[in-house]
């Protein structure tokens, strides 16, 4: 149980913790490839796990997943590789206006939206999820039909459509068989599930590496090259304003899709990043304005997207009930001992609990504006020295190999090689699922939570 602390204690925790994932994800961020699930998810975890206050463990969630956001636009407007999943759809633009010479142009455009959205999506989140709140006893009541309900929801909303779906069950059914085989051996298991499901794909592509059949897909010939414009600074100062970085135009379509997209939380982040910027696009006639005002909206859904899926489940429920609470933000649901969903009737003990609305309103600009603070300038001014020093100096299997070094710390301190089993079977069977026929890790953890919560209703109700 966390004990009460006073609320200047409160504070100083949420400053410094928020301070610290601002910074570590702001690095984390201007490596290529770091996928939010497998390093914002762990991280999380062990804060959590480590006893850090319950305003400690959001700020530090929120900052560091704003400053991601922030800085994946590094790798994915100067080098042209996705800084991460959700910069994906950002990458055709950003390579034409690469092509045109100008990628400081789409940098400044991308993270300038995502500053500005960002501000605006956790006042409209919060506002959402006080709207909801009413119907969270009625949910929560429901819990174990609305999670089967939400994983068929997401499943088809996946890139597998109905593969995703028929997929489920299987997989739900190898969750259940797990549990029961280390129930055997009396050791409760559920963090190895969740760390299982973020690493998923790192797993499935170790595993590729030791195949003749699949190993040729991954190597390469010749180290890839990249060619970096020389970069152009438009602005006086260290902190520049990011209304005046993007025009009039621009800063009202970031404005109106993040809060689209603020209100739309239990649809895919990717789809609503590229809907939404189809929408802008259409409205557009110039192709330069078109691209760069593409860029600014996107970047913003990325953030509003992330922090709504994160906050209104969160604030009006306390069930994961969107994919990026199932997924990236599952450890402020669900992280025994410190935060549970009781498997029997959904009631929880999280941060729904621990926190009222206010503070997770306060609590919550404050990460938005530490994440500005130390991601927005940052980039803005070096992201150009940093890309090189990344591309040329960091080792992309070395940020690799810490996160599996601790998530296999954390399997091992929970359920010893049961723990390490679980992880093992879990991600190689989630990894090639997710590649193969599209079966995402967000369906995954909607899959797991159907295992913990909807099957034990079901065999209940039949007796």
């Amino acid at each position: 149980m966390i004990e009460s602390t006073p609320l200047l204690t409160q504070i100083l925790v949420a400053l410094g913790m928020g301070l610290a994932g601002a910074i570590v994800f702001a690095a984390i961020g201007l490596v290529s490839g770091t996928d939010e699930t497998t390093t914002l998810a762990p991280l999380t975890l062990l804060v959590v796990l480590l006893g850090v206050p319950p305003a400690g463990v959001f700020t530090f969630f929120l900052a560091g997943a704003v400053a991601k956001h922030m800085t994946h636009a590094v790798p994915t407007a100067l080098l042209g590789i996705p800084g991460d999943t959700m910069a994906t759809p950002l990458m055709q633009d950003a390579n034409h206006l690469r092509n045109l010479g100008v990628p400081h142009i789409a940098l400044r455009k991308m993270i300038s939206g995502a500053i500005v959205a960002a501000f605006c999506a956790v006042p409209l989140a919060v506002l959402f999820a006080v709207l909801l709140a009413p119907f969270g006893a009625t949910i929560t009541k429901a819990a174990p039909w609305i999670f089967v309900a939400a994983a068929l929801v997401i499943a088809y909303a996946s890139p597998g459509r109905w593969a995703s779906v028929a997929t489920l069950v299987p997989f739900v059914v190898v969750i259940v068989a797990l549990q029961t085989l280390t129930a055997k051996f009396g050791v409760k298991l559920s963090i190895s599930y969740f760390l299982g499901i973020a690493i998923g794909p790192l797993i499935a592509d170790l595993f590729s590496t030791l195949s003749p059949v699949d190993r040729p897909r991954m190597q390469r010939k010749e180290a890839r090259t990249f060619t970096l414009a020389p970069d152009v600074k438009g602005w006086s100062g260290y902190f520049p304003n990011p209304l005046k970085v993007m025009d009039g135009t621009q800063t009202r379509w970031t404005v109106t899709t993040a809060a689209i997209s603020s209100a739309t939380f239990v649809f895919s982040p990717v789809a609503m990043t590229v809907v939404l910027g189809e929408l802008v696009g259409s409205r557009i006639k110039h192709a330069y304005h078109r691209l760069t005002t593409v860029l600014s909206a996107r970047n913003g859904v990325t953030e509003a997207t992330y922090i709504a899926e994160a906050l209104i489940p969160l604030i009006a429920f306390g069930l994961p009930l969107s994919p990026v609470a199932a997924g990236p933000a599952a450890p402020l649901f669900n992280a025994p001992p410190v935060f549970t969903v009781d498997a029997g009737n959904g009631q929880t003990h999280n941060l729904h609990n621990l926190l009222s609305h206010w503070e997770f309103l306060g609590y919550g600009l404050l990460a938005v504006l530490l994440a500005a603070i130390v991601s927005y300038p940052f980039a803005m001014n070096y992201a150009r020295r940093a890309a090189l020093f990344v591309s040329r100096r960091i080792s992309h299997e070395a940020i690799v190999a810490t996160f599996v070094g601790l998530i296999l710390v954390i399997s091992v301190w929970e359920g010893q090689l049961l723990g390490l089993l679980v992880i093992v079977t879990l991600g190689s069977i989630g990894g090639l699922l997710s590649r193969v026929l599209g079966f995402n890790t967000g369906v995954q953890f909607m899959g797991y939570y159907t295992a913990v919560l909807t099957v034990p209703a079901l065999i209940k109700l039949a007796g």
